[in-house]
């Protein structure tokens, strides 16, 4: 009979929500496909479309300065500032089209100062370098070598630009020139082969001038000199035949590239960092600090978007990249954040007229940075509500939607919530998902209504009274009546109140007001229909009972106090932590608990778990408000603590009890088991600590951390419970044929079997039972049988022999046995194919030539022993032949006698 499974809580980390761009510039292929970002010191190449993670680039130990991808996606060429240049070709793997191969064709010095700014020609062949020495070189990307180099500059080069002038233009120039005229210069080629002539280049620097250079004569062109700040931008169009430029002197201006005299100048009155033609060169657009992208008329040099205010000093555009095929406008924003807009509404634009921001098609998050709270929202929960070290919540789309870009694929974000003045620093939702509450250091809570059918978030009231940072809200979470209006249209329905606790010391339960009592469209303001002073230290978390009757608080003051919602009297005190309390969470409706030395109750009040300084997790009884189990593992301070949903179904052998969640600031994420107290598993795939960890259902949990990652937790409890019986089944029946193999003297087969199977004991024994049982004196191992099975195995089966003979060998018990499999190794394999095998091959840390040395050095040892004992039998005949003789002395006395 089989042996009965125990049933192992395991999680895998399904999937993971990461940073993609953390600092520096980004590039974007032409096709608008792949993304290259930089990850502090690496590279990551992304799928645009659909954010998957293509391939990942190891840096050399320092920031990337500048970063260029060709158009095509089939290199990328990464600068640093350890001063090297590395450019990798980019292939896709065969029979995977999701990833990508980045491997190193070259490693060049390409400055002897960092480059700062680099760009590759439209044909993706030549690669423009512009270093902080003021120094501009021109490089064949796909032979390595520079082509150009300009000096001219004074300071670094801040931008640059590769484009084609007008082929007319060039060779009106070329027939004008008295000089090439006289010198007899002049040639058809000159004038009809304008992938020569009419290459050029323009760079900025940081002293404001713009060089053009013309890089068939390989000289300077032009010099504009009307900038008197860092030229930050450098675009051209085809169409115009027009240059522009933009410069941090809070000025942008076109130039025409016949005359190269100025056609338009912009007065944009804010340091302008990105800047550009779209609407085939009619239409402008700039973008800088103050975080406004705005839009320009060419020939009425107006502005032609509507005014907008001043953003963030976070929301100041760094960079833009225009995509011309998609009609898609990409802006870098400070806060590492990447924002597309749909530019195909400029077509038919009528002149003269104010148009609205452009609309936003898709925000991409570079790096949630710190992670300080997590709640799923909507009715379906496909929604995670993210708060981070800012003043925003990211709304965060977790559907399983790869190929739906306007759905949002697997963590894009949909939706920002924008309102609080500071960080956020707590969240709660509603059991609908339709409500979300946040706390900030801005001492005011917000109630937020959230409608992703419409893809509308939008706040519906602040809460204003708090004297310091609010710390923690919580929401009432549960359901009304299927049959009423609250549960059917929750979006009309508010939560009936909301709990907030401060730095201040108080609680204050609020009233939120409905829809219905808006007067003039206004909605009258939140009020607290108490205030209580609850603790005497901060208060860090607030939690709602299942009933909605009751609300616990934790402090830093060590003590945990539970409440009364309809009146705010104190119900209960909880005591025996020893350091602050960062969370709590009441159980479940239902939850039924068995520890040891406590009876097993349902009561109506259930349990409460919290998590402390102290470095433990506490389940505390409702009933008499005591502390029933102290979890104990955590090496760090324990910030966040969860009940587990129960699963619909349990495996027949499952005797598990509830199950609970605990996060700490030692990175790691701990699975425990509420009866027993043991820690069931643990979850690490964090780098610093976990604020954050919510469960949508019984199969899934999701941590967030201060590294800024986001992992999605599977349960694989089940699957693994079922390899485990699978692998015990297929254990039970290759143990049975193992053993009919040896019945039935099939000895090759048993060897090979119990090789594969890796069971040495089993081997042995085999291998014991034939020596002690030996069929013929001439064979080594007992059979001779046995010895040609040894000399048929194949050279992995042979490794894998000679390694357990090793192990076996080292043994004074086995070692006889391990000699004789040796020997007949030796003699029926042969000295040649030994020495002929690869000395590569390896398996458990230990090459063959570590084998072999390992069976030479207890051979040696065992033949030592050996001749020692051979040396000391001599004695031992020389002792016993004396005493024969002087017994047969002792005999001859006794006759005599």
């Amino acid at each position: 009979m089989a042996h009965q499974i125990q049933i192992k809580t395991t999680y895998d980390p399904a999937k993971v929500i990461q940073p993609i761009f953390t600092r520096g510039n980004v590039a974007i292929t032409s096709d608008g496909r792949l993304l290259a970002s930089c990850v502090e010191e690496d590279v990551l190449i992304t799928d645009l479309k659909t954010g998957e993670e293509l391939a990942s680039i190891e840096g050399d130990g320092e920031i990337v300065t500048s970063l260029a991808i060709t158009p095509s996606g089939s290199h990328i060429i990464l600068c640093s500032r350890s001063l090297s240049m590395r450019i990798y070709s980019l292939k896709t793997p065969q029979q995977d089209d999701n990833s990508l191969e980045a491997e190193l064709v070259r490693s060049i010095k390409p400055h002897d100062t960092p480059v700062v700014s680099s760009t590759v020609d439209r044909s993706g062949t030549l690669l423009a370098t512009g270093g902080a020495d003021g120094v501009v070189k021109v490089w064949d990307i796909k032979r390595g070598f520079i082509t150009h180099t300009f000096h001219g500059h004074s300071g670094l080069i801040s931008s640059l630009c590769f484009f084609e002038v007008d082929v007319s233009a060039v060779a009106d120039d070329v027939k004008k020139s008295k000089k090439r005229k006289k010198s007899g210069e002049i040639n058809v080629e000159d004038i009809t082969n304008a992938d020569k002539t009419g290459w050029r280049l323009a760079s900025g620097g940081d002293d404001g001038k713009v060089r053009i250079w013309n890089l068939h004569k390989k000289t300077a062109a032009a010099v504009l000199e009307s900038h008197v700040s860092v030229v930050r931008a450098i675009d051209f169009s085809v169409e115009e035949n027009a240059l522009l430029t933009a410069s941090r002197d809070k000025t942008v201006m076109v130039w025409d590239c016949k005359t190269w005299k100025n056609r338009m100048t912009a007065p944009v009155l804010e340091g302008v960092e990105a800047a550009g033609f779209l609407a085939k060169g009619s239409i402008v657009y700039t973008g800088g600090e103050t975080g406004r992208l705005r839009l320009w008329e060419i020939d009425t040099r107006r502005e032609i978007t509507q005014d907008q205010a001043a953003k963030s000093e976070m929301e100041g555009i760094q960079d833009a990249i225009y995509l011309s095929e998609p009609e898609i406008l990409v802006t870098v924003l400070a806060d590492q954040t990447l924002v597309l807009q749909k530019t195909d509404g400029l077509r038919n634009l009528t002149r003269g007229t104010k148009i609205p921001q452009l609309p936003i098609s898709r925000r991409i998050c570079g790096t949630h940075d710190q992670v300080v709270d997590l709640a799923y929202v909507a009715r379906d929960k496909s929604l995670l509500a993210v708060a981070t070290n800012s003043d925003d919540v990211r709304i965060v789309s977790v559907r399983d939607k790869s190929s739906d870009t306007d759905a949002g694929y697997f963590g894009s974000e949909v939706g920002i919530l924008k309102g609080h003045e500071d960080l956020i620093i707590s969240m709660d939702v509603d059991w609908s998902g339709h409500w979300l509450a946040t706390g900030a250091k801005d001492n005011t809570a917000r109630i937020w209504r959230l409608d992703p059918e419409t893809n509308t978030f939008e706040c519906y009231g602040v809460l204003t009274g708090h004297a310091e940072s609010v710390g923690a809200v919580t929401l009432p979470h549960k359901a009304p009546a299927e049959d009423t209006p609250a549960y059917q249209n929750p979006l009309e329905h508010p939560p009936a109140f909301l709990i907030t606790g401060a730095q201040d010391k108080t609680i204050k339960r609020w009233e939120i007001p409905k829809p219905s009592s808006a007067k003039d469209g206004k909605l009258p303001k939140p009020r607290a229909l108490y205030t209580r002073k609850a603790h005497d230290k901060d208060i860090n978390a607030l939690a709602t009972h299942p009933s909605s009757n009751l609300f616990a608080s934790a402090s830093q003051d060590r003590l945990v106090k539970i409440w009364a919602v309809e009146d705010g009297s104190t119900i209960g005190v909880l005591r025996g932590h020893r350091r602050g309390v960062w969370t709590l969470a009441f159980s479940p409706a239902g939850t039924q608990l068995s520890i040891a030395g406590a009876p097993a109750t349902s009561s109506s009040r259930g349990y409460l778990l919290t998590g402390s300084g102290d470095k433990t997790v506490r389940i505390w009884s409702l009933t008499d408000y005591t502390c029933l189990l102290t979890l104990e593992g955590h090496t760090n301070s324990v910030l966040k603590v969860l009940w587990l949903p129960a699963p619909s179904t349990r495996l027949p052998h499952d005797k598990r009890g509830p199950l609970v969640a605990s996060a700490a600031a030692d990175t790691l994420v701990k699975i425990w088991d509420a009866n027993s107290g043991e820690c069931a598993t643990t979850l690490d795939n964090h780098s610093d600590r976990v604020w954050a960890l919510a469960a949508p259902d019984a199969s899934t949990l999701v941590s967030g951390a201060a590294d800024g990652v986001l992992t999605f937790w599977a349960d694989t409890t089940t699957s693994t419970a079922a390899s485990a019986r699978e692998r015990q089944a297929q254990a039970v029946e290759a143990d049975q044929t193992l053993s009919n193999l040896i019945h039935d003297s099939s000895f090759r087969e048993a060897i090979v079997l119990a090789l594969q199977l890796d069971q040495p004991a089993r081997l042995l024994s085999l291998f014991k039972r034939v020596s002690e049982n030996a069929e013929d004196p001439t064979s080594f191992t007992g059979s001779l049988a046995v010895d040609a099975a040894l000399g048929s195995l194949a050279d992995a089966q042979l490794y894998r022999l000679l390694l357990r003979c090793r192990d076996w060998n080292a043994n004074a018990r086995s070692a006889i046995v391990a000699q004789r499999v040796i020997r007949a190794v030796v003699e029926s394999v042969g000295l040649e194919r030994l020495a002929s095998l690869k000395a590569g091959r390896t398996e458990k840390g230990a090459s063959w030539v570590e084998v072999l040395k390992g069976l030479r050095v207890y051979g040696e040892r065992h033949y030592g022993r050996i001749c020692d004992l051979w040396d000391e039998s001599f004695m031992v005949e020389f002792t016993l032949r004396e005493m024969d003789g002087l017994l047969a002395l002792d005999d001859e006395v006794m006759v005599d006698a």
